[in-house]
């Protein structure tokens, strides 16, 4: 997520027994010509036998892929695995070269897009009413990341060292997986549905803005876009949809397919944000974000598999999944609303300008941002900022929400001294703060 602040054997390898090494050669072979390395890690040596959504996550935010930086062999490494997954669950290709999708990575508005390309990987689950088939839901989460953060890191102290993503969004690939499992194994639904794993989120949103011009289902009979980023840290029994104000009938499918004890939903109307659902919904396609918040190992190399929430996964999944078949099987299409939330302006987020040093809390509704979380050593700590506060005020504007603190720090330079208002259990609290400078100064 980037917030501010294969062709081969079709036999699938759980059934082969002994057959197993052949396959894994075969399946994984095709990748070496494409990333240009001698061969991809076999799946059983870095996912210790678990099942999934652990083994998802274990292979993909493993050492051995370097982070999944776009375009990396890392990352071709992760697609054929996912591939590979989709084929077992019975998904058909829904790429130019069987599952893949060749992406541009070349980026007019980010300096530090690797150019060359990137795969998406896409699976098609074919409708079952031939009234609806013509008709597609996607369902996607992004399997990139930051390899070793040359860019978008915040903790650019440790450049060099792998950022293995498990939250962002490892986690998200494999709830995607589980849906693709689970949708595939009933009675299919009505309208077909596309599957994707995107290329390039996190220098840009390159895959699915990719996607969206080059769609397996023409877009204009593309329903709805469900995203899953960032879904491994269910922590507290609560998960935040954002999207819900696209469509009116979002709210009462949603509550619906809420079939899990104690799971609280926090409900955010906004369809733009920083994930790949904003290249859906700008193309007037109703869109769902699944999220569960931010913390302190956000784009940090600490990132890693052994903090993941994997229940909780299961419990995203089958959220999705049950939202996916009420909006596959209902006879009439969503209506879209246009124009909810903040579309982000080229270039906006990135990894330099003045910093502070807030994570916020994205399921906070109320006016002002309240912080989730302040980084120690930041000039928002030197300040002191707390864990809770409610910030309404930066200089001499008010902040109202998120996008209010991105445009006022983005108005400002590293060295400026700025004062920031918070409530702080209900009273207002005044406190100045020395501006730090993104690309240096982030712990």
């Amino acid at each position: 997520m980037s917030y501010p602040v294969v062709e081969g054997s079709r036999l699938h390898v759980s059934r082969l027994g002994s057959a197993a090494p052949l396959v894994v050669a075969l399946v994984f072979a095709p990748l070496a010509s494409l990333a240009g390395q001698a061969a991809c890690p076999a799946p059983a040596g870095l996912t210790g036998g678990a099942s999934q959504p652990e083994a998802t996550v274990r292979y993909l935010a493993d050492d051995a892929l370097e982070g999944r930086l776009a375009g990396s062999p890392g990352a071709h490494c992760a697609a054929l695995y996912v591939a590979d997954r989709f084929r077992e669950a019975g998904l058909e290709p829904g790429g130019t070269g069987g599952y893949l999708q060749t992406v541009p990575l070349a980026s007019a508005v980010n300096p530090h897009a690797p150019g060359g390309t990137g795969v998406n990987v896409v699976g098609v689950l074919p409708g079952s009413d031939p009234a609806l088939a013509g008709q597609a839901i996607v369902i996607g989460a992004h399997l990139d990341h930051l390899g070793r953060g040359p860019f978008g890191s915040l903790s650019p102290e440790r450049a060099g060292e792998i950022h293995n993503g498990a939250d962002d969004n490892a986690s998200g690939v494999a709830a995607l997986v589980l849906v693709a499992r689970r949708l595939a194994a009933g009675p299919h639904p009505g309208r077909t549905v596309v599957f994707v794993a995107f290329t390039g989120e996190e220098i840009g949103l390159l895959g699915s803005s990719f996607y969206v011009q080059h769609p397996s289902v023409p877009l204009d009979s593309t329903v709805a876009m469900l995203n899953m980023d960032m879904v491994g840290r269910l922590g507290h029994d609560r998960l935040i949809v954002y999207g819900v104000g696209t469509s009116p009938q979002w709210s009462d499918l949603v509550a619906d397919a809420d079939l899990s004890p104690g799971l609280e939903l926090a409900y955010q109307q906004a369809g733009f944000g920083p994930s790949d659902h904003t290249s859906f919904y700008g193309k007037g396609v109703p869109v769902l974000h699944f999220f569960t918040n931010l913390h302190q190992d956000y784009h940090r190399p600490s990132d890693d598999w052994q903090q993941i929430d994997f229940p909780g996964i299961i419990r995203v999944a089958e959220l999705v999944a049950g939202i996916a078949s009420r909006v596959a099987d209902r006879p009439e299409r969503l209506t879209v609303v246009q124009g909810v939330g903040h579309r982000p302006e080229a270039g906006e987020g990135g990894g330099y300008g003045a910093y502070l040093g807030t994570v916020p809390d994205f399921t906070f509704t109320e006016p002002g941002v309240r912080l989730g979380g302040v980084t120690g050593g930041s000039p928002a700590d030197r300040a002191g900022l707390r864990t809770g506060d409610v910030m309404i005020g930066f200089g001499d504007g008010e902040i109202s929400d998120l996008y209010a603190l991105t445009a006022a720090l983005r108005s400002h330079a590293p060295g400026d001294t700025v004062a920031i208002t918070v409530l702080r259990d209900g009273t207002e609290v005044r406190v100045t703060a020395v501006l730090g400078d993104r690309a240096r100064d982030r712990q």
